[in-house]
């Protein structure tokens, strides 16, 4: 059985299941037929990079950092859409207000975009700032927020 089957069986137990503790995970693993320690498994989570997290119920169980990001990423998502006021373009900058201050909060939605046309983005307490390299990759970024908004 080679690493990258092993942890690849991982991914696929606690994608199905809810795996809390480093044992109950060996102790899976071993029902599908893989012989391994917990030392090995403590390495794998490590490489996995798996995180745990508080579940509904409030239990903990591991969790791909992926999984952990677009979670996060709904729930910024839904804050922004509450917060924006207007999106303003001017050249190749855009402002984007906010109520109260929950600039900060938005600029973190904007940069998990991920988008290549934004150059940096500035937040102060109810303004957002984005700077892109000309007013056409303005006008994408404008209306790819209005789209998500």
């Amino acid at each position: 059985m080679s690493r990258k089957t092993r942890q690849s069986a991982i991914l696929n137990i606690i994608a199905s299941r809810d795996i809390d503790t480093q044992d109950d995970l060996v102790s899976e693993l071993r029902r599908e037929g893989y012989d391994v320690t917990q030392a090995t498994i403590s390495r794998d989570i490590k490489e996995l990079g798996l995180i745990k997290t508080l579940t509904s119920d409030n239990k903990y169980k591991y969790v791909t950092k992926q999984t952990m990001d677009v979670k996060l990423s709904g729930k910024l998502l839904n804050v922004a859409r509450e917060a924006v006021i207007s999106v303003t373009a001017a050249e190749n900058l855009l402002v984007v207000k906010t109520i109260g201050d929950s600039a900060s909060v938005v600029s973190g939605a904007i940069e998990q975009l991920g988008m290549s046309e934004i150059l940096g983005v500035l937040a102060d307490k109810s303004t957002v700032l984005i700077v892109c390299a000309d007013s056409r990759d303005a006008n994408t970024v404008s209306k790819r927020i209005s789209e998500l908004l």
